[in-house]
């Protein structure tokens, strides 16, 4: 069985440049909904074999699901197989592994081409004396080998605690892609790769794990306070929820050369402290003219009017002793505004808070 399917929406360029499938060719094609009953008739009592099984049994899963049939059949994936029945090669990434094998595969990139590369490559595992042996294994129900992605070792799942802490997923090349926190890391974990999600962006990020470590908390609290620590200093390329903008604003106060202490909203300086900081310009410009309405400071001094100070306008001003006396306060009383709290847990000994 092949077909075209009509997504019912433009396809990218960047797709038609990969497949060479452009929006002509399937403007007459059948619905994934039309061909449904067929693909479910052909799967439901089948054993669904692929090359990275997950990333396509997911697809397929959701796709039928939407459809209204509920598929729930064995998987098996000629990756992890391939690397049990000939272990040692360089890649055993489709195109390579068929290389190697000495599999021609006729329109790369395409359903139809790469399921046909892939029953040729699964056919040659089977003429192996020790494929049957692997493959009885993997298909228990109970094995981690029908949820686990494509490059991570069952072992590395079994090492991790059953405790409280944050943990680190790495891809092939040993940099942090995804950090999570969790009451029980292993249990956790184990979850990310158990349910057969289709979401694009998931199924993309799980297929490159390749390895996991993790850090020990104390508590969940701990690791949740860790957790947002360790995205913002790495900044995975899959953690999405915490990556907030940057701050990029700073109220800052400095001392001119008549002695007067002025107020200013700046670009985030690096080295300089600020009072406060703000994502927007104007979030410090609404505060820093609250400021001078509620302690009466020169809103030329704060540069809230940027014009010049003239002699007229120093004439007028308070000595800097009073004035300064004033933006003091000022200060202070937007510290006392400004949520400050400490909380205290148990740690990971005994004696430790």
């Amino acid at each position: 069985f092949h077909s075209l399917i009509n997504p019912n929406q433009r396809i990218p360029v960047y797709i038609t440049a990969l497949t060479g499938i452009s929006n002509a060719m399937v403007a007459s094609a059948p619905t994934f909904e039309e061909v449904a009953p067929e693909i479910f008739s052909l799967l439901k009592d089948a054993v669904f074999v692929a090359h990275n099984v997950n990333f396509d049994y997911s697809f397929v899963k959701h796709q039928l699901k939407q459809s209204g049939f509920d598929l729930n059949v064995k998987k098996l994936c000629t990756v992890r197989l391939g690397r049990k029945v000939f272990p040692g090669l360089p890649s055993y990434s489709l195109g390579n592994f068929c290389r190697h094998m000495g599999i021609e595969i006729e329109n790369r990139h395409r359903a139809g081409g790469d399921a046909q590369a892939t029953a040729i490559l699964f056919s040659k595992m089977l003429a192996e004396e020790s494929a049957h042996l692997h493959i009885n294994a993997m298909l228990k129900k109970t094995s981690a080998e029908q949820w686990l992605p494509t490059h991570l070792d069952k072992s590395v799942i079994d090492a991790l605690p059953a405790k409280p802490g944050v943990y680190y997923f790495h891809n092939s090349k040993g940099k942090v892609i995804y950090v999570g926190k969790a009451i029980n890391i292993r249990k956790r974990v184990s979850s990310h790769f158990t349910h057969n999600d289709g979401a694009k962006k998931r199924q993309h990020f799980l297929r490159f794990v390749a390895n996991i470590t993790c850090t020990i908390c104390a508590s969940e609290l701990h690791a949740l306070v860790l957790e947002s620590a360790e995205i913002r200093k790495l900044w995975p390329k899959y953690n999405y929820s915490q990556k907030q903008p940057a701050q990029k604003f700073g109220l800052y106060s400095f001392e001119d050369g008549k002695g007067y202490i002025r107020l200013a909203i700046d670009k985030k300086k690096k080295n300089l402290p600020a009072h406060y900081h703000f994502n927007l310009l104007h979030e410090g410009l609404v505060l820093l003219m609250k400021m001078a309405e509620q302690f009466e400071l020169d809103k030329k001094l704060c540069y809230i009017d940027k014009s010049p100070l003239s002699e007229q306008d120093l004439a007028f001003l308070d000595p800097p002793a009073h004035y300064n006396g004033k933006v003091n306060q000022a200060l202070k009383e937007l510290e006392v505004q400004l949520p400050t709290f400490a909380l205290v847990d148990d740690g990971l000994t005994e004696n430790e808070k």
